[in-house]
């Protein structure tokens, strides 16, 4: 076991130098000139190439990188070239509501899906098996901000429940946030649950049609023993599995999500900083995130540990 947790997180290492290299080359190979971006429409040649020189962009591409991933493990993040202040004093500003949305629309779409999967794969065939199915598949097909849309026409401009868009500070309204929150977070916990629900049924679909799960039965084993004790245990590795490929979908939805409801968090920062060319926070954000999400996949397959005796060996 120790072995096996030894290497989970030394594989962490080379996962996160080659996030280091994809994120600094996509930022670099982009359309656009930071230098010409911050100099103006007005500027001439010595002011751009000026500019050049203190971002560190008239610099050999390797030296560049080097640089970055020194400043990067420093913790310094660099500074938006529109605003002048760090990248860590944006991201200080935004974090609240991410994390807000996110905790939130993950624990949600964790709440609701495997339930609604399980009960599924135990009423397979059945109409609520078939409605759950369609709820899953319009979650998983229709676009987060289509889906936004229509749940801000619905409960926000015509039930008039909630909030059209923004975000309140649970320090400042605790109610006031709990609305806010509410379409947003739905949002996310719907798409989420959406794919754990289809993961969920056919991992016990599977183990239930195991024979040692039949033999259980012949013997006279309740169905609930059978399902809790047995089966949602044996089918809970691959569950494991793609709740930990959601933290991956809470990155991209978060972004939407943001966007859609005008709220002020981290994926509307990148949205926002991605639409103005501003390449060191676009750099440090996917940086972060990437981070982030290998962070939540190392949890997972240390969970392993806990359910499957295998890797315990």
């Amino acid at each position: 076991m120790t072995a096996y947790i030894f290497k989970r997180v030394l594989a962490v290492i080379p996962i996160l130098i080659f996030v280091g290299i994809a994120t600094f080359s996509l930022v670099h190979i982009a359309p656009g000139d930071a230098a010409n971006i911050m100099a103006g429409d007005y500027a001439g040649p010595d002011d751009v190439k000026l500019i050049r020189a203190e971002l560190g962009l008239d610099k050999p591409v390797t030296t560049q990188f080097w640089e970055w991933a020194g400043r990067t493990l420093r913790g310094d993040l660099g500074k938006s070239i529109y605003s002048g202040r760090t990248v860590a004093e944006l991201v200080g500003q935004r974090l609240e509501p991410t994390i807000a949305l996110t905790i939130a629309g993950g624990t949600l779409a964790v709440l609701l899906g495997i339930p609604m999967g399980v009960f599924a794969a135990w009423r397979a065939g059945s109409r609520w098996d078939r409605g759950i199915q369609i709820f899953a598949a319009l979650g998983i097909s229709v676009p987060g901000f289509w889906l936004g849309f229509i749940l801000i026409l619905a409960f926000a401009v015509y039930l008039r429940w909630f909030p059209v868009i923004g975000y309140v500070s649970v320090t400042e309204d605790l109610f006031g946030w709990l609305k806010s929150i509410t379409l947003p977070v739905s949002l996310l916990a719907i798409s989420g649950s959406s794919v754990i629900i289809r993961m969920t049924r056919g991992s016990i679909l599977e183990v239930l049609r195991e024979d040692y799960i039949r033999t259980a039965r012949a013997k006279g084993l309740a169905n609930k023993p059978v399902l809790f004790r047995h089966a949602l245990r044996a089918g809970a590795i691959p569950i494991i599995t793609v709740i930990g490929t959601l933290a991956g979908a809470l990155i991209t939805g978060v972004v939407v999500t943001e966007t859609v409801f005008t709220i002020p968090g981290l994926g509307r920062l990148v949205a926002e900083t991605v639409q103005n060319r501003d390449f060191p926070v676009v750099q440090s954000m996917l940086m972060l995130l990437a981070s982030f999400y290998v962070f939540i996949n190392l949890m997972v397959d240390l969970a392993y540990v806990f359910f499957d005796p295998r890797v315990r060996l």
